[in-house]
């Protein structure tokens, strides 16, 4: 099995910087006191394969890009020459996984985010199993698992010979855009990845406003906005639905950031993890998310600035979900919805049975995995 880490992936997710991608902003997400997220997530990954470590051979990158990792599961890998140690790339994550397509291995696992799987398909195409470690701000590709825990038991079942192989979408958006609100998604490849319904995610699916969605928005917005209290902050997470909350209020909302509000009046927009904890210290908050389509992620895809200091501060039972009938049924019948903190603690905190506003005083009761 292989093993390449992005060291660097998922840094500006908490700060509010909607990803790393470029020195500019790798530099700027450091600045704000980001920390790297890849290291401990690809370890959580990493503890599946103990179990059978005599019986495979890992290959994986020098230092920070695996290495480390690696020996810190008490693992004893084959490191790879050829990538520099210290500062890494994109074109260190290329020339890696090209190295390790010619040494014939049976299994790629990489720690980043879409980024990341964008670089490793423009090397291996499918030519090569591969399986992606959640690590980024921004994971739109199925080529993932739900989670690190996941994503190890899945590589220990594929080499096992228990996980089938299928085709996933490697998906990748524009960072500038994004900043700037605008979500521009495209398709770039696909990868082979070993496949278990309950562990791989799906491709995020895109929002298309027809009349019946737009109305059944507006009808959850109508509710919850009657619903709201004066004594009470709001946490509005990204997304169509919840922005539909912030038209009913008469407020502008940032479409891909977090806002708060308070009696009707935005607080504070855009808003990263450190922010939010100083504007909702000691005060009575709601969180109103709404999960992301046919993924069904409600915490730990496209809102890391709710990390889990964040959720815990504002409680299980101040969270509101909100999704239309249409929405749940594109994550699938009889699927959770799932979460993603990256804290096994605030994931079983989270995970049971919550109740889904779908309509104008109509609610769905849905399951919670992590």
């Amino acid at each position: 099995m292989g093993l390449i880490v992005n060291p660097i992936a998922g840094m500006g997710g908490r700060v509010g910087l909607k990803g790393t991608d470029g020195k500019e902003i790798l530099a700027k997400a450091r600045e704000l006191g980001a920390t790297p997220v890849s290291p401990a997530r690809t370890v959580e990954a990493l503890q599946a394969i103990i179990p059978i470590a005599d019986q495979i051979e890992l290959v994986t990158c020098p230092s920070e890009m695996g290495e480390e990792e690696a020996v810190k599961c008490g693992l004893h890998p084959t490191v790879i020459a050829g990538i520099n140690r210290g500062e890494t790339s994109a074109t260190d994550t290329k020339n890696a996984a090209r190295i390790m397509l010619d040494s014939k291995i049976d299994l790629l696992l990489f720690a980043g985010g879409d980024g990341t799987a964008r670089d490793i398909c423009t090397s291996i195409d499918q030519r090569l199993p591969a399986l992606g470690i959640p690590a980024g701000v921004k994971i739109h590709s199925a080529a993932f698992a739900v989670n690190p825990r996941r994503a190890g038991e899945l590589a220990v079942k594929f080499l096992q010979g228990e996980a089938p192989l299928r085709e996933a979408e490697v998906m990748d958006i524009d960072e500038q855009a994004f900043r700037k609100g605008r979500l521009s998604a495209e398709l770039y490849g696909y990868l082979k990845v070993p496949y278990e319904r309950e562990s791989v995610q799906s491709a995020k699916s895109a929002s298309f406003m027809t009349p019946d969605e737009t109305a059944s928005q507006d009808l959850i917005a109508q509710y919850v906005v009657e619903k709201m209290t004066d004594d009470c902050y709001y946490i509005l997470c990204p997304g169509t639905t919840v922005k539909a909350v912030a038209d009913k209020l008469g407020i502008v909302k940032t479409l891909l950031g977090v806002d708060l509000v308070h009696k009707g009046s935005l607080v504070g927009s855009d808003l990263n993890e450190e922010q939010l904890l100083g504007l909702i210290d000691r005060k009575k908050v709601k969180i109103v998310v709404s999960p992301i389509g046919r993924q069904g992620f409600i915490f730990g895809r496209g809102n890391p600035q709710l990390s889990p200091e964040v959720i815990r501060n504002v409680g299980r039972e101040n969270i509101l979900i909100i999704a239309t009938q249409s929405k749940l049924s594109s994550i699938g019948l009889g699927r959770p919805l799932l979460v993603d903190t990256g804290d096994e603690e605030t994931d079983r905190m989270l995970s049971g049975y919550m109740r889904v506003i779908t309509g104008y005083n109509e609610e769905a009761v849905v399951r919670i995995s992590s």
